[in-house]
C-alpha cells in the first residue's frame, strides 16, 4: 500500500475520533461515477453511508476496572467445550452494551491453559447466527455468494499440532455444528491465542470478537519465579471504530458491491475488551502477556516517562535472557511477555501508551510489598541456528498489485493465488530458509503455522532491479534481528525494502498447513498460500 494512502485510511480513523467525518449530525455520502473511461477500468465508489462515529475522547478514562477473562483448563482426558455465540458487553461504563460475537460469551474470549505434555482436547461449538451483521464482499476467494455467510474454523496461533486440528480456512462449519480438535501440547511453554480463521471472513469474525488466549505452560518455566497467580494478567490489544451508540462499525470501500478495504484502523483502543480501564496494582513485579489481536494496527507501547520494563518472551515462548525496553513496536499477530516492576512506585499511577495516546492506567497500592518472584539473568537456552543447518533456500516475493490511479486491490505471496498449486513442500525434518523480499511499502507480519523459526537478518535490496530482473541487489549489510527478535518466533515483521530470513525446522506432522500475512484485510483477500509438509 502507497504511503498517501496508508496517511488516507488513519486520517479516516482520525477524523471519526474528532467527529470531522459527521460534522453536522447527517450521514456522509460519496456520490461518483462508476467506471471510469477510456484504458482505465477500475471501480470508483458510488455511495456509502458512515454513521455517526464515537469520538472516544469524550469517554471518561480510567473508570472502568480491567477485564481479566475467565480461565479454562482441563484435567488429562477432560473435553473443554467452547460455543461460539453473538452477545453484548459494555465496553465503557459511559457507553451501551456492543453487540460482539464471542467464544465462552465473552470479549475476548476465555484464556485456556494447558501443560505441556498434556493433549488438550476442545469441542468448538458453532451457535453464531444465520447472517453475518458485518459487511461480506462476495468478490474475495472464499467467501463467494454461494457459501454460507456464516461459518467458522478455529486455529490456534503457535501452536504445532496435526493438520485436521490446525483450523485449516477452508475446513469450516456452520451454525448447529461443532468440530473437536486435539491439541497435543508437545512443545516448550509459549503465550499463544486462538482465533476464528475461515477462509474470506476471517477479518471480520475477528473484528466481531472471535479470539481469546492459550497459555502453554511447563515446568522449566514454573521452577523460575516469575510472578505468578494474581501477579499475572492478559493484556489483549485491539482497536475499533464505534458508532456513537456503541456499536461496531466497519469500513467499507464504498463500492457497494465491492466492500473490501485493504487496511482497518480504529481509533478506540480496547485492552481486554475495555476502553482506557485501569488495573490496581500492588508496589511489585508483574507479568504481562500482552497480544496484538488487532486487525491491522501496530502498536508501539512503552509507559509514560519512558519508565524501562523487561522483555521475557516472545511468540513461541522465553528468550534467553530478559531485554531492557523502554518501547516495545508489535504488529498484529505478535505477542511479548513482559515484566513490569511497580515497587519504586507505591501511592502513584503508571499509564500504558501506545505512541502518545494513553491505553489503560495501573493505579499502584500504598506500601511496602514482600515480593519473592524473581526474574533471572538466563531464563531459558535458546541456540542460534546456523545458515549451515539448511537444505535448501527458497526466495519468495511479496507483491503488491494497484489499479490505475494507483489504490491497492490485491496483495500476494510470491505472486500466486490461493488456488494455485502448492509450491513450498519442505520435508519433514527438514530445515530451510525463507527469504522473503519484500516489494511494497508496507511491513507485513508473515506467520507461519505449525513450526517456529528464528530470524537470521534482515537486509536492504533494490526493489527496482528486482522488479525488472528478479536479481537481489542488496545496498547494505545485513542486520541480524535485536535481542527481543532473537528468540523463537511464529510471526515477524518484514519490512518494506527489505529481505527477511526466516530459517525454519519442519518438525512436528506431515500435512498442509498454510502461510500468511497477519494484516487481515491482506490475509483474507488471497494474502495467504498453503504448504505442504511430506514424509
Amino acid at each position: 500500500m502507497t504511503a498517501s494512502r496508508r496517511r488516507f485510511l488513519q486520517g479516516m480513523g482520525l477524523m471519526a475520533g474528532t467527529g470531522m467525518l459527521r460534522a453536522w449530525g447527517a450521514p456522509m455520502h460519496m456520490a461518483m461515477q462508476k467506471k471510469s473511461s477510456g484504458l482505465c477500468q477500475h471501480d470508483i465508489a458510488d455511495q456509502t453511508a458512515v454513521p455517526r462515529l464515537l469520538d472516544p475522547s469524550r469517554l471518561t478514562p480510567f473508570v472502568d476496572p480491567l477485564p481479566l477473562p475467565p480461565t479454562l483448563r482441563a484435567s488429562r482426558g477432560e473435553l473443554l467445550r467452547v460455543a461460539m455465540r453473538e452477545t453484548a458487553q459494555r465496553l465503557h461504563r459511559d457507553l451501551p452494551p456492543t453487540r460482539v460475537w464471542t467464544y465462552g460469551d465473552c470479549f475476548p474470549g476465555p484464556t485456556i491453559e494447558a501443560q505441556r505434555g498434556s493433549a488438550l482436547k476442545v469441542e468448538w461449538i458453532n451457535h453464531l447466527p444465520a447472517k453475518h451483521f458485518l459487511p461480506i464482499d462476495h468478490h474475495i476467494c472464499g467467501a463467494e455468494a454461494d457459501v454460507p455467510e456464516v461459518r467458522s474454523v478455529v486455529h490456534v496461533h503457535g501452536a504445532r499440532v496435526p493438520a485436521s486440528a490446525d483450523g485449516y480456512p477452508t475446513d469450516w462449519f456452520v451454525p448447529g455444528q461443532s468440530r473437536r480438535q486435539e491439541y497435543p501440547n508437545g512443545q516448550d511453554a509459549a503465550t499463544l491465542w486462538y482465533h476464528d480463521h475461515t477462509m474470506g471472513i476471517e477479518r471480520l469474525n475477528l473484528y466481531a470478537g472471535m479470539f481469546g488466549m492459550y497459555l502453554l505452560r511447563d515446568e522449566h518455566e514454573a521452577s523460575l519465579g516469575l510472578p505468578a497467580g494474581e501477579f499475572e494478567w492478559p493484556l489483549v490489544l485491539s482497536d475499533r471504530l464505534l458508532t456513537e451508540d456503541g456499536q461496531l462499525y466497519y469500513p467499507v470501500s464504498g463500492i457497494s458491491d465491492a466492500p473490501w478495504v485493504p487496511e482497518v484502523f480504529g481509533n478506540v483502543m480496547l485492552v481486554n475488551g475495555a476502553v482506557l480501564p485501569k488495573l490496581d496494582v500492588r508496589a511489585r513485579r508483574y507479568r504481562f502477556r500482552v497480544l496484538n489481536a488487532a486487525n491491522g494496527r501496530f502498536f508501539r507501547l512503552r509507559l509514560r516517562g519512558q519508565r524501562p520494563f523487561l522483555q521475557i518472551g516472545s511468540d513461541q515462548g522465553l528468550l534467553p535472557s530478559p531485554v531492557t525496553q523502554t518501547s516495545l513496536f508489535l504488529a498484529p499477530g505478535e505477542r511479548a511477555d513482559l515484566i513490569i516492576d511497580f515497587a519504586a512506585m507505591a501511592g502513584n499511577q503508571l499509564e500504558l501508551m501506545n505512541d502518545s495516546l494513553p491505553l489503560m492506567r495501573f493505579d499502584v497500592g500504598f506500601g511496602k510489598e514482600n515480593d519473592d518472584s524473581r526474574v533471572p539473568a538466563v531464563l531459558r537456552d535458546v541456540p542460534r541456528m546456523a545458515e549451515g543447518m539448511a537444505s535448501q533456500t527458497r526466495v519468495l516475493s511479496i507483491d503488491e498489485y494497484a489499479d490505475c490511479v494507483a489504490e491497492p486491490m490485491l496483495m500476494l505471496l510470491d505472486g500466486k493465488h490461493w488456488q494455485d498449486p502448492v509450491s513450498e513442500k519442505p520435508k519433514l525434518g527438514s530445515t530451510e530458509i525463507w527469504s522473503l523480499v519484500n516489494l511494497t511499502g508496507d511491513t507485513h507480519p508473515i506467520h507461519l503455522h505449525l513450526v517456529r523459526f528464528q530470524i537470521l537478518d534482515r537486509r536492504p535490496f533494490d526493489v527496482n532491479a528486482y522488479l525488472e530482473s528478479k536479481t537481489l541487489r542488496y545496498t547494505g549489510p545485513a542486520q541480524p534481528p535485536p535481542a527481543h527478535e532473537a528468540g523463537w518466533k511464529d510471526t515477524a515483521q518484514v519490512y518494506p525494502g527489505m529481505v527477511t530470513r526466516y530459517i525454519i525446522t519442519f518438525e512436528g506432522y506431515t500435512g498442509r498447513y498454510v502461510w500468511h500475512c497477519h494484516l487481515l484485510e491482506h490475509a483474507s483477500n488471497e494474502m495467504m498460500r498453503p504448504f505442504e509438509v511430506v514424509a
